[in-house]
């Protein structure tokens, strides 16, 4: 038995629409989420056209001129605005008859590219028991006939499955909302043998080590630590009051440990840096669950990877931006000081789930605008844009050199990755063998 997937009946009118543009296809991406007993399409995303698009059309119709990487690239900027919960469900394709023969072929070549694309960004690892089939669903433009396969992108030679599309109206109209409050105050040392003092790839690195004290974390939903296996809804009917629009909304709190790793003897690390970069303020997170029975532990991961995504993909679009105004091969003569993107909620037409995008401070409402008519073919009023947050930074302090450094000097500068109790540790092994030296030293003499 195949997938099922559930979709915003505004879709069919969505998909109807581009079916009757269509020269001689056109592609784009299924938004939504996945569950162990079925999936939620909540949105359909055309391919954003390319300037060059017009030109390339006037040669005879063929699916070998589709450009993957514009379309992974595109799938890529469109999981930066989706909250926690929602993923890339897939693509679609509607074409004409004539191209529908290699159209599943087509497909299947873009769903894995999508996902290697995507999987390179993350930070976190998808469980053993998460669903990994993708939706590849085939349009015909004369017909209107409707395919819907699926593959397994953990499987390179995984066979199209059938699945079941159906629609319904006001799908997201009972989700669950989650939202939290993440206080971020990350030291990142910049080691002397990274080649160039790359930022970016020392960034991730600490961004790496970080997203794994927040999969450790313990969470408070609604002020209560509640069992993973049991249902999210159980016993919420006292906050009803707290809706919008249908959506129940549950307020997460985050406690982060003190210390990694359930080992209380570790091995110091003395490493030579040649700076730091240190990221500090509060993120808004958001998560997104559906309303079919969700258990405890499907709502937390979502808001764990939210979270985990949110400042990564923050981190990201700076270094863009920086790239973009001072070029790759800028040097750091100085310490600096840079703003984060802000992160914004928007409420889209036919849904109650709300998607993100990241302002710098300096962008107009009119920017965001545009991209979000650009890469998810929606309109938005600017008065519906709400800042989520204060501003966060990310200083990045390069250490001085000075002609009197000597490798011992050198040495004092070094970053002494420990913990607080293997500090203490160190200091009572050594009060430990002095006593024991004294004591010996004593005993003897006497």
């Amino acid at each position: 038995m195949g997938r099922t997937y559930l979709v915003e009946e505004g879709i069919g009118q969505y998909l109807t629409e581009l079916s009757t543009k269509v020269k001689p296809y056109v592609t784009g991406l299924l938004i939504g989420q996945c569950s162990p007993q079925r999936d939620y399409v909540i949105r359909a995303v055309r391919t954003p056209p390319k300037e060059q698009q017009q030109e390339e059309s006037l040669g005879p119709p063929k699916l070998a001129s589709l450009d993957e990487e514009w379309i992974t690239t595109h799938a890529s900027q469109v999981s930066r605005m989706l909250p926690g919960g929602l993923l890339v469900l897939g693509v679609f394709m509607i074409a004409t008859p004539e191209l529908a023969k290699d159209g599943q072929n087509a497909l299947r070549k873009l769903i894995f590219s999508v996902e290697k694309s995507l999987s390179k960004r993350r930070l976190w690892k998808p469980t053993e028991e998460e669903v990994s089939d993708r939706a590849a669903l085939q349009i015909c433009s004369a017909t209107k006939k409707v395919v819907c396969r699926t593959y397994d992108v953990q499987d390179p030679k995984s066979s199209a499955k059938p699945a079941d599309w159906k629609y319904q109206s006001a799908l997201t109209a009972s989700w669950v909302a989650l939202g939290c409050t993440v206080n971020v105050n990350i030291h990142i040392p910049l080691l002397a043998t990274s080649p160039n003092h790359d930022l970016e790839k020392n960034t991730k690195n600490g961004l790496n080590r970080w997203s794994k004290q927040i999969e450790d974390s313990v969470f408070l939903i609604n002020g209560q630590v509640k069992d993973e296996d049991t249902e999210l809804l159980e016993g919420q009917k006292k906050f009803r009051g707290n809706t919008q629009a249908g959506i129940q909304f549950s307020d997460v709190k985050v406690l982060t440990q003190l210390c990694q790793g359930a080992s209380p003897r570790s091995t110091a690390t003395v490493q030579v840096c040649s700076g730091s970069i240190n990221l500090r303020g509060a993120v808004k997170c958001r998560a997104y669950i559906h309303s079919n029975k969700p258990k405890v532990k499907e709502a937390i991961q979502a808001l764990k990877r939210d979270i985990i995504n949110t400042l990564s993909d923050r981190c990201e679009i700076l270094f863009e931006d920086l790239i973009l105004n001072e070029g790759p091969q800028k040097k750091n003569v100085g310490r600096e000081y840079h703003v984060l993107p802000q992160r914004l909620f928007v409420p889209v037409a036919g849904s109650s789930v709300m998607l993100s995008d990241y302002k710098f401070g300096d962008e107009a409402a009119g920017e965001i605008q545009e991209r979000f008519v650009e890469m998810l073919d929606q309109p938005v009023q600017a008065e519906d844009m709400h800042i989520a947050e204060d501003i966060s930074t990310v200083d990045i302090c390069p250490v001085t050199d000075s002609p009197s450094d000597t490798p011992q000097a050198q040495l004092t500068k070094a970053t002494l990755l420990l913990k607080l109790q293997q500090n203490m540790g160190l200091v009572v092994a050594a009060a430990v063998a002095v006593l024991a030296s004294i004591f010996s030293f004593n005993y003897f003499s006497d």
